[in-house]
């Protein structure tokens, strides 16, 4: 059984001893025989900017925007159509006169003249319509040009203005989707390579189970070990394997993740590059920066301010609904009435106007003046709103801080206690092999040294992640030296 037992952990872990403690850099299936494309985190925020959805998304957004600040500005050209129609007479219209129409009607029907225009009616005349004139023929075509153009209309001017500030919006939102992204991607870069971490901590404790099995095994044919002892050394190999296998599986899911972010086919088999000790040089802040940070390039804020300004501009707007509008017109169209379907013999009569309309808002029944009142109290709520924005981005700027300066002292403290563990570890090994100390010691110092081996990597990730979450809330990236939003280029601090 227990032979058994080590040629299938043997086995097992065949796979890891070439990848893993190589170069620490194999994350893959086991299905996939070949070798991953390995990337930087530099090169994954590149991928993602390019293939991440929600940044196309985003892009599509400011492009709709643009469209429709461009429709505004239609608004100020004149509008020009093409019109016609066709109208059927079902029951024709009756005049009457204060005297005798007999003679007008020339004592009955009307003739054809010939030319596809009847002059009279259908029916018998006056008798039927009670002594009126029908008025009109069975159809009526028209057909035309109209064009119509604003000249003073200030909400009209008022609303290009808003439409502008919609564009500012969407790609302030568009900035706001690239950073989400960017804090993404590096969290689940960092959450990668801290998978990694723990896989090798598990592998040593794997490894470690293995050598003291085999110690005890010795010792308990040579009875000089207990039964006991034995069956917990050999539980204790037992209980390694699925911690390793755990380990592997949150790497694979943690590539998974990283992959979906980044907008690749899952299938890809790719790999991170590096470790997070090599972040461990970098774990350093100036935690004194709380009182002075500036929340000017954040996303939140800026997207509140112009909003801001759209709602200030909404009140301007829901004002020039008291002042005066001038539009003008012009209509060109010809017109045929007939009683027959002869096209070739109508007659096409012109018809064109050209007007100046004004007009003048005089009562609305207190529509105008709610509005205003209305768009006042929006602002008013946003504002409110803007403070508590602010007040919420501080704390957690604090948070991030107090973070970091903890895990900045963890790292310390936890790099003591792997020397000191893996000191007690080394020792009790070598008393267990002397026979000075038991199984349950050895295990014990095991469990110390693992912890410490994970709380210096834990402090890592929990620094690195609260820095990625500052460095969104700051969202000092995609930002030039003038505060305007460039796409083409990340600050990475």
């Amino acid at each position: 059984m227990t032979a058994g037992l080590l040629m299938v952990s043997a086995s097992l872990f065949a796979q890891y001893r070439t990848d893993i403690v190589s170069d620490d850099t194999a994350a893959s299936a086991p299905t996939d025989t070949s070798a991953p494309s390995v990337i930087t985190l530099n090169q994954a925020l590149e991928i993602a900017l390019s293939e991440n959805t929600s940044v196309k998304v985003a892009d599509k957004e400011i492009e709709k925007s643009g469209y429709a600040k461009k429709g505004t500005y239609a608004s100020l050209f004149p509008q020009i159509d093409l019109v016609g129609s066709y109208q059927r007479t079902i029951k024709k219209q009756v005049m009457y006169m204060d005297f005798d129409m007999s003679s007008l009607m020339g004592g009955g029907t009307g003739t054809d003249t010939g030319t596809g225009t009847d002059t009279g009616t259908e029916d018998s005349g006056s008798s039927s319509t009670g002594g009126g004139l029908e008025i009109g023929r069975w159809n009526t075509y028209s057909g035309g040009l109209s064009a119509s153009m604003p000249l003073v209309n200030a909400q009209l001017w008022k609303s290009i203005r808003i439409s502008g500030l919609s564009v500012e919006l969407a790609v302030e939102k568009a900035r706001s989707s690239r950073l989400d992204m960017v804090t993404e991607v590096k969290q689940s870069f960092y959450g990668i390579l801290l998978a990694k971490e723990v896989l090798l901590v598990y592998k040593d404790v794997y490894d470690n189970a293995v050598a003291n099995f085999q110690k005890t095994e010795k010792r308990y044919n040579a009875q000089k070990a207990s039964e006991l002892e034995y069956t917990r050394a050999k539980s204790t190999v037992a209980n390694a394997i699925p911690n390793v296998y755990n380990a592997e599986s949150n790497i694979i899911l943690a590539l998974w993740q990283l992959k979906a972010i980044m907008g690749v086919d899952l299938d890809q088999n790719i790999d991170v590059a590096g470790t997070l000790e090599d972040y461990s040089d970098h774990m350093f802040y100036d935690i004194h920066q709380n009182d002075s940070v500036s929340l000017d390039y954040n996303t939140t804020m800026r997207q509140l301010a112009i909003q801001a300004e759209q709602l200030a501009e909404t009140v301007k707007l829901r004002k020039y609904a008291y002042l005066p509008t001038l539009s003008a017109a012009f209509s060109y169209s010809q017109i045929a009435m007939t009683n027959d379907f002869k096209f070739n013999q109508y007659q096409w009569s012109p018809y064109s106007y050209a007007a100046l309309s004004l007009n003048i808002p005089i009562f609305s029944g207190g529509k105008r003046y709610n509005d205003v009142r209305q768009a006042k109290v929006q602002a008013v709520e946003l504002d409110l709103q803007a403070k508590d924005t602010e007040r919420q981005l501080r704390i957690a700027i604090r948070q991030y801080l107090n973070t970091m300066e903890t895990q900045m002292k963890t790292y310390s403290s936890s790099l003591d206690a792997v020397l000191t563990a893996q000191k007690a570890y080394d020792i009790s090994a070598k008393s267990y092999e002397v026979g000075r100390s038991t199984i349950t010691e050895l295990n014990d110092a095991q469990l110390a040294l693992t912890q410490s081996k994970l709380a210096v990597s834990q402090a890592i990730y929990n620094f690195v992640v609260a820095k990625s979450n500052l460095e969104k809330t700051l969202g000092a990236d995609f930002v030039d030296g003038n505060g305007k939003t460039d796409f083409n280029s990340i600050n990475n601090r």
